[in-house]
């Protein structure tokens, strides 16, 4: 394999816990065991209080050194409250207009001629693509823009940005990211076919789906009664868990509802998000709600395991512009799923193909809670069912395949902009 020079652009890398960061940490990894060169431009840990850690503070960059290239951590000016989303917006412009500046310096001394074979830029936040395309102009080289989320189409549809001029600056400037890569990457075919349809036809051949991967030896599945059971106060009953971003996308408010038709179960929310607040104050008359921390990334399997059935759910329209990492997550921690979203949708085939769980409307709280009350009710079939996800994610494509599908997308007759 052809040794590649790589500048990497990212909102988070680890020890930040952000699943983006986790994925694109795995990916540099293996970038870096098959002896490329990477030069990471990114934020300082923030993600799991939505503040810097501490250790972290007194600098707006810091950079170190490593085996494989080198990571330049930026400052993320996170606003205090994640619904404040002028204060967001201004944080990610400057957040991204310090690493743009960062990411064309970084790497010029290690090689005699400067070279860069491309940069890699992950979205959201969505003006990282612009950096990208910055980086890649001044360095003379490629463009590979990694969407994770199609923004601004999910916040739009969940109705948190409604100002129409601000809506037409971010979807110009996102078409304007996508003309101007070298390869545009998304996480599955529904999400190709929003990004292909935003740009003329000649584009659509730069358009990629590279599915996400899941670390399936550290996350593997164990016993349920979890020392963080014992944590939350939590006993043998049935744990329903949904564990991650808690957003107004979501449609958690649905959870809720089950756990007051089934006061044998426990419901777990585990995360942080806008909307945490707002179901803490709906579920106070409901005793057997409980919410827990972001933990440790060495503590994942342990609290995946706590639930005996997972929930990912997504507000009706939000299938074709996210595919959740975490039930990846979930499928290798060997527990069933059940999904709240868009019928025909990439989720709802995952499941499928997985044999994993079952699938139902979104927003729909009564086909939510009888699906969860059949599983809760027959832990044989849960059993199975976790089986047969465990067995399909071991055979899905690895951190390695992914890293080396990237790669492939650097053939010398690769279209420039």
């Amino acid at each position: 394999m052809t040794r590649r020079r790589l500048i990497v652009v990212c909102p988070h890398f680890a020890p930040d816990i952000a699943p983006t960061g986790r994925v694109m940490t795995s990916i540099v990894a293996e970038w870096a065991a098959f002896g490329h060169e990477i030069h990471v431009v990114t934020s300082l840990p923030w993600y799991r209080e939505h503040r810097v850690e501490e250790g972290w503070t007194g600098r707006l960059v810091r950079r170190e050194t490593t085996s494989w290239g080198s990571i330049t951590r930026i400052a993320p000016f996170a606003a205090e409250s994640k619904s404040n989303l002028l204060a967001r917006a201004f944080g990610f412009v400057a957040f991204s207009v310090l690493a743009g500046w960062c990411a064309t310096r970084v790497g010029s001394r290690s090689s005699r001629d400067g070279r860069i074979d491309a940069v890699v830029a992950m979205s959201p936040p969505l003006t990282l693509g612009t950096v990208g395309w910055f980086v890649a102009r001044r360095r003379r080289t490629r463009l590979i823009f990694n969407v994770q989320d199609v923004f601004p189409d999910a916040v739009v549809k969940t109705g948190a940005m409604r100002n129409r001029a601000v809506i037409a600056i971010a979807a110009w400037l996102e078409r304007f990211t996508y003309r101007k890569s070298d390869a545009v990457v998304v996480l599955s075919d529904d999400l190709r076919r929003n990004v292909c349809a935003k740009v003329p036809q000649r584009f659509a051949g730069r358009v990629h789906v590279i599915e996400n991967f899941v670390d399936t030896a550290g996350i593997v599945p164990r016993d349920r009664m979890t020392p963080y059971r014992a944590e939350l106060g939590i006993g043998d009953e049935v744990v329903v868990m949904y564990a991650g971003n808690v957003g107004y996308s979501q449609s958690l408010g649905m959870l809720l509802e089950f756990a007051r038709r089934s006061p044998r179960v426990t419901v777990l929310i585990n995360g942080a998000g806008v909307a945490l607040e707002s179901l803490r104050l709906a579920s106070r008359d409901i005793p057997n709600v409980r919410f827990g921390a972001y933990q440790p990334e060495d503590r994942l399997a342990e609290v995946l395991a706590t639930g005996d059935v997972h929930v990912v759910s997504l507000r009706a329209g939000l299938a074709a512009v996210s595919v959740p990492s975490k039930i990846y997550s979930i499928l290798a921690a060997g527990r069933p799923v059940v999904a709240a979203v868009d019928p025909h949708s990439e989720i709802e085939r995952l499941v499928v193909r997985a044999g994993a769980g079952t699938s139902v409307a979104p927003d729909d709280a009564d086909a939510l809670c009888n699906a969860l009350g059949r599983l809760v009710d027959d832990p044989a079939r849960r059993s199975a069912l976790g089986l047969q996800g465990r067995a399909y994610v071991e055979r899905h494509p690895t951190a390695r395949d992914v890293a080396e599908s990237y790669v492939g997308l650097l053939p010398d007759s690769l279209t420039n902009s």
